[in-house]
């Protein structure tokens, strides 16, 4: 997380706040997460170099970036890198994201996709590990389907309240299911097919 600034990640007009661990609005009514929950998740997902992982919800591409740090390191051979597919349902905020993560240096690890993040991405599953930084009501069928047997996914689930669990989903080499709760968080809500309802 020391490699990847969040400053350069942040609105200019909250830029100063870049060293508070609190979550801080990026425009489009929506967040950047708080560090320590990048760190807590980043940890739980037990990521490694050369996996391919899928982001839903990409805001401005910070948190994409800290995992392309993890699983695509510089000081390894570039046939050994892993991917980041980051999903974004907002326009504004999928090009924002791209430009950042353009100018943070990460194009070659990190792609942006517009798009209905509650169905996946499916063109480039499965995947090693999948990362979702916004609350749903349930484990969208979708993202389990396209998880890897052994892989990790990681999601808020409950209401849009901003009170939800963080559940681990860890996909068994049978494809069997089983989920873990780590506990309280407080996400905005995951939209499209499998997101909230109003």
């Amino acid at each position: 997380m020391q490699s990847v600034p969040r400053t350069n990640f942040l609105p200019e007009d909250v830029q100063s706040y870049n060293a508070v661990d609190t979550p801080l609005p990026i425009g489009f009514g929506q967040t950047i997460s708080a560090p320590h929950m990048v760190s807590i998740m980043n940890e739980a997902l037990q990521l490694e170099v050369g996996m391919r992982v899928l982001e839903i919800g990409g805001g401005s591409g910070w948190h994409a970036a800290t995992i392309a740090e993890i699983i695509a390191p510089k000081e390894v051979p570039r046939s050994e890198y892993g991917h980041v597919y980051t999903v974004e349902t907002v326009q504004g905020l999928a090009e924002v994201a791209r430009k950042n993560i353009m100018n943070a240096g990460y194009s070659d690890r990190v792609t942006i996709v517009l798009g209905d993040g509650s169905k996946g991405y499916a063109v480039k599953s499965p995947y090693d590990r999948i990362l979702v930084t916004a609350a749903a009501p349930n484990v969208p069928v979708p993202l389990v389907d396209q998880l890897k047997p052994k892989g990790i996914m990681l999601i808020p689930v409950g209401s849009m309240s901003l009170f939800q669990n963080l559940i681990k989903v860890i996909k068994e080499i049978d494809g069997k299911v089983k989920h873990e709760n780590l506990g309280g968080v407080a996400f905005v809500p995951l939209t499209g097919e499998y997101g909230q309802k109003a």
